[in-house]
């Protein structure tokens, strides 16, 4: 009885999130911020961690709405994004190094001056990668609880920043909304629904860098692109997609996390504000120097959050490709290079 009383209050609590959530997000959606079907979801899941109710979202939920995003990405891009970076390579991979070589400094600032302990400003810092980055941070002299605040506060710092920044620029106005409720071809959705699903299961089998997002996005670039395969992914149903991203940033801030993180907190919050602002000034090189519209430029270099930053992506009017160009590439840089980085600057740390 007490098991099923504990499953009865657990569904009911998912159905108070879900609605809260909403709620939220219908209201974020009338001002035309971009992302609401987002940022509703993971301000209402860290308002429910915080109160102290917990919830956990499942991993192939978590996996299937990466994989949803990573779909709809895809379709949406075309041969340019490969002809852009081509055209551009040079400026994305000075961008890329950058970025990740300031994320490095500030990391190893924290973690050198003793504001966080052992190698977790290292860890912590890194613009990206953030579950593997926590992962690894255990075995190699990090706190993980700080590191997982560390990531995931800088992924709503940045999110935040990406969809406020957005909603300014555009004087509160958006690319036009889609129909929540659209017709849609029963076997397009199908198609759709199943490539999608078989390459992120496979980019998760695989265990390639970010597979269950970065294996749909591939695909169904590829097969749009060429002319094979129509793709189709109506609002409502990407609305759960955002819900379980959403959900799964939101959920993770714990008050204990907060309360572990407190003495370093400040220091957290402007190392995360240095790497922003530096961020941005090499936005404004791109604008300067590349003629690169001001909006994509500011999003496309925003460090790390992917998959936030492309649902905001879509719902403005930028060069998608180059956004997503330089963030993929940023993305398979630290899923490929970003722990033996990490590595490297742990080990030049002073001795204590």
């Amino acid at each position: 009885m007490a098991e099923a009383g504990s499953g009865v209050r657990t569904v009911l609590r998912w159905a108070g999130l879900a609605a809260v959530s909403l709620a939220l997000a219908l209201v974020l959606d009338f001002v035309r911020l971009p992302a609401a079907f987002l940022f509703g979801p993971l301000l209402a899941g860290m308002a429910m961690r915080l109160s102290g109710v917990v919830l956990t979202l499942p991993r192939p939920a978590v996996q299937g709405a990466q994989a949803m995003i990573g779909g709809m990405i895809g379709a949406a891009l075309t041969p340019a994004i490969l002809v852009t970076f081509l055209a551009d390579w040079p400026v994305f991979v000075a961008v890329v190094a950058a970025t990740i070589a300031f994320a490095g400094l500030t990391g190893w600032a924290l973690s050198a001056y003793g504001v966080v302990p052992g190698t977790t400003g290292v860890w912590g810092s890194a613009p990206g990668a953030a579950t593997g980055m926590v992962i690894q941070s255990e075995g190699n002299g990090g706190d993980i609880r700080l590191v997982a605040f560390m990531q995931y506060l800088r992924v709503l710092f940045v999110a935040s920043a990406a969809s406020l920044g957005a909603w300014a620029w555009l004087g509160g106005e958006t690319a036009p909304a889609r129909p929540l409720f659209e017709a849609v071809d029963p076997a397009t959705m199908a198609m759709t629904l199943a490539v999608i699903g078989v390459t992120g299961y496979f980019g998760r089998r695989l265990k390639l860098a970010a597979g269950a997002m970065m294996l749909p996005l591939f695909a169904t670039a590829i097969l749009h692109g060429s002319g094979l395969v129509d793709f189709v992914l109506p609002r409502w149903a990407m609305i759960f997609a955002y819900a379980g991203l959403g959900w799964n940033i939101g959920l993770r801030f714990t008050r204990e996390a907060i309360a572990h993180a407190a003495r370093a907190l400040p220091w957290i919050v402007a190392s995360i504000v240095a790497l922003m602002a530096f961020s941005a000034g090499l936005a404004a090189a791109l604008v300067w120097w590349f003629g690169v519209d001001p909006l994509t430029a500011f999003l496309a270099t925003s460090p790390g959050g992917m998959d936030t930053v492309a649902v905001i992506a879509a719902s403005t009017p930028v060069d998608v490709s180059f956004v997503m160009a330089l963030q993929v590439l940023r993305s398979l840089a630290l899923n490929v290079g970003g722990v033996p980085l990490a590595r490297f600057v742990a080990a030049r740390l002073p001795k204590s």
